[in-house]
């Protein structure tokens, strides 16, 4: 019996930097946009390139398994030199391979990180294998047995297996995390109300939970989607921090201090940590907000969606060092 397994995207991923890249922003009444852009036409110079694995699955069914957690990973993968990539690197972690799929037509999915001089990120995504999941690949005798289901985004026609899978994870007692995707973003609030309020935990960046809600107020975002039957609503802001709601109280919480290199993957850090307190401590919010930041810190400090990641003692010991660092706490 597995503690949490994950389902989601595996890639592999190619971090690139140029010193010749420029931040151009576009600026309408109503909002900002800002573009990275290149001289049209130009060979450019890369000053640094890296190689490593990613993927919303993968990056918090490793980041689980860090914690403590008897971890499996449900991925589609294809036939390729990075599919034994990433099937090592997950046994390396010590998460379960025995439930990935392999794609007899597509690729292993494969992302190009464009990294910017101020910490952010563009990504060139091809999503291959990720498209394909079915719901013949659902192991769902394994999954009456977990204790927790962490569903990550899932891309194309992947987000098919979402209904039924949700619906048996509540008919059968499976405690269940929600970090909601773009392609589930497009349907619309309605349509994934059932989804929504089966989640123990909702989580999506501010952003998506705009889109999803049709408003620019955190408050109003925080209350239209907890309305919606989630148990915990997880709202990420980017440097501006995160909230957590549970219908009583609204729990804000500043980016922990940390030299940012690249964000990719401090999405799922955050939230697989924040899962992963909640599996183990309880309903206990504000720590799991403060336990979810820290690791999401450690992150974002390296290029690469799953290095450094902390455990439970660590991220505890450096908060020692940090006595102040809370979150506020408000009603609305």
């Amino acid at each position: 019996m597995f503690d949490i397994i994950t389902i989601g995207s595996a890639t592999f991923d190619i971090f690139v930097q140029s010193e010749d890249e420029q931040i151009v922003t576009v600026r309408t009444p109503e909002l900002k946009r800002e573009f990275l852009a290149f001289e049209y036409g130009e060979k450019i110079d890369i000053n640094k390139v890296d190689y490593e694995l990613g993927g919303g699955g993968s990056n918090t069914a490793v980041n689980f398994a860090n914690l403590g957690f008897k971890t499996a990973v449900i991925v589609k993968i294809g036939k390729d030199v990075n599919s034994n990539l990433i099937l090592n690197n997950f046994k390396k972690c010590n998460v379960s391979t025995d439930l990935i799929k392999t794609s007899q037509s597509q690729k292993t999915g494969f992302s190009v990180i464009l990294a910017t001089f101020d910490g952010d990120r563009t990504v060139l995504a091809h999503r291959g294998a990720n498209t394909e999941i079915t719901e013949a690949d659902i192991p769902y005798n394994v999954i009456k047995e977990a204790k927790w289901l962490y569903i990550a985004p899932l891309s194309g026609n992947s987000n098919q297996v979402l209904d039924p899978i949700t619906d048996f994870a509540e008919k059968h007692g499976v405690s269940m995390a929600y970090n909601v995707g773009s392609t589930s973003i497009k349907l619309g609030l309605e349509r994934m109300r059932k989804v929504i309020e089966t989640a123990e935990v909702l989580i999506m960046n501010r952003s998506e939970a705009s889109k999803i809600t049709n408003e620019y107020d955190i408050n109003k975002m925080l209350t239209i989607l907890h309305n919606a039957e989630a148990k915990v609503v997880v709202i990420t802001d980017g440097k501006d921090g995160a909230y957590a709601y549970d219908g009583k109280i609204v729990y804000k919480i500043d980016t922990f201090p940390s030299n940012v290199v690249s964000t990719l993957g401090a999405g799922d850090a955050f939230a697989s940590t924040f899962v992963g307190t909640i599996a183990k401590y309880g309903y206990d919010i504000e720590r799991a907000m403060k336990y979810a930041s820290v690791n999401s810190a450690c992150v974002v400090q390296h290029f690469g969606a799953q290095e450094e990641f902390r455990t439970f003692d660590q991220i505890e010991e450096m908060l020692l060092h940090h006595p102040g660092y809370t979150a506020e706490k408000y009603t609305i």
